[in-house]
């Protein structure tokens, strides 16, 4: 994959994603896709840095530079065992996540997203058995236990945020589509924003949407326009989530663009640390089609190291600046300080 780098101007970033795109045909998706999509990012960095502009500027000066932006993972790294890493306070059971459901009102947010929790007397714990985290996969049945939890965990958190702020629940692929659809119809009274789920068949998850009360979002782990383009075709998603630093700036204005043909606007998918944050950042600026955008308030309290500017945020939304490329560098000294077994201890 070097070949196309080596030698080449960098500020020939059609050009060079182009023939990155040929050396992968046979295998686009997946780590190949992502790298690319990292490439074709430093390459906008180092564009956009010889001009001495932001990237923002290289495709017209931005719509917005504040970015309205939603509290994402809210409470599952304050559970036990998580909170030590991230040096919160514990969370132990709905009446912990409705108060902190107050800090998110506090600082500004105007939506946050929640993974599906249950609670037990030693304390609060993250239902993911799609990702092998506990017993329920591949059958990935919804037990009776379960929806009760996500029932009690959405109305704990409706009756502490009343009507100023906006509740996500995000299942990620925990549950077939009969469990997805179950669980949209047991909480439909509670004015979800939208149900988050991760269906790679078009087709299955138009039939979710059809059936379920609430909107729908996903195709966050979707790359490339052309995949995007069966479940808008198909009106299978209300809010279509896009990742810049899987798909590369240029492509994920390529998928909003068809996106914006259907008449939907996408939410960044951003949970990777601050420097995607940035460049998520930029992509919301100048996308005419925005909803709002993800952020990890949450964060191992020695991230803001690894980064020569900090994130500017001001009542929950991003602030961007005029600093040139994407408006800050990472610290490599810093990061080699924090090695990635430190996070396993």
């Amino acid at each position: 994959m070097l070949e196309p780098l080596l030698g080449s101007d960098p500020r020939n970033i059609e050009r060079i994603t182009s023939d990155l795109y040929s050396m992968t045909r046979q295998s686009l998706s997946g780590l190949n896709h992502q790298a690319i999509g990292a490439i074709q990012n430093a390459l906008l960095d180092i564009t956009a840095k010889s001009m001495g502009v932001p990237v923002y500027r290289l495709f017209g000066g931005p719509l917005r530079t504040r970015i309205p932006m939603y509290w994402s993972h809210f409470g599952t790294y304050r559970l036990k065992g998580s909170s030590k890493i991230y040096k919160k306070k514990v969370i132990r059971d709905l009446d912990d996540m409705a108060a902190h459901a107050r800090d998110v009102m506090t600082q500004g947010y105007s939506a946050l997203k929640t993974k599906v929790h249950y609670f037990d007397d030693i304390g609060g714990t993250g239902y993911f058995p799609c990702f092998g985290s506990e017993s329920g996969a591949p059958e990935l049945n919804l037990s009776p236990s379960i929806l009760k939890a996500i029932v009690d965990q959405m109305t704990a958190l409706r009756e502490v945020a009343g009507d100023e702020l906006d509740l996500i629940l995000d299942l990620n692929s925990n549950f077939k589509a009969d469990g997805i659809i179950r669980i949209a119809r047991a909480i439909a009274h509670l004015n979800i924003r939208w149900l988050e789920v991760d269906v790679f068949n078009s087709d299955v998850l138009r039939d979710i949407r059809e059936r379920s009360p609430l909107p729908i979002g996903g195709c966050e782990m979707l790359c490339s326009a052309r995949t995007y383009v069966p479940f808008f075709a198909c009106k299978a998603v209300d809010v279509p989530l896009v990742d810049v630093t899987w798909n590369g700036l240029l492509e994920s204005m390529k998928i909003a663009s068809v996106a914006d043909v259907f008449d939907l606007n996408i939410s960044p998918h951003n949970f990777t640390g601050y420097l995607a944050t940035q460049i998520n950042g930029h992509f919301s600026a100048v996308t005419p089609n925005l909803e709002l955008m993800e952020f990890d308030v949450d964060e191992v309290p020695w991230l803001n190291e690894f980064f020569t500017e900090p994130l500017i945020i001001e009542n929950g939304v991003l602030v961007l600046t005029e600093k040139p490329g994407w408006g800050m560098d990472v610290n490599e000294k810093a990061v080699k300080k924090y090695p990635a077994k430190a996070l396993v201890n």
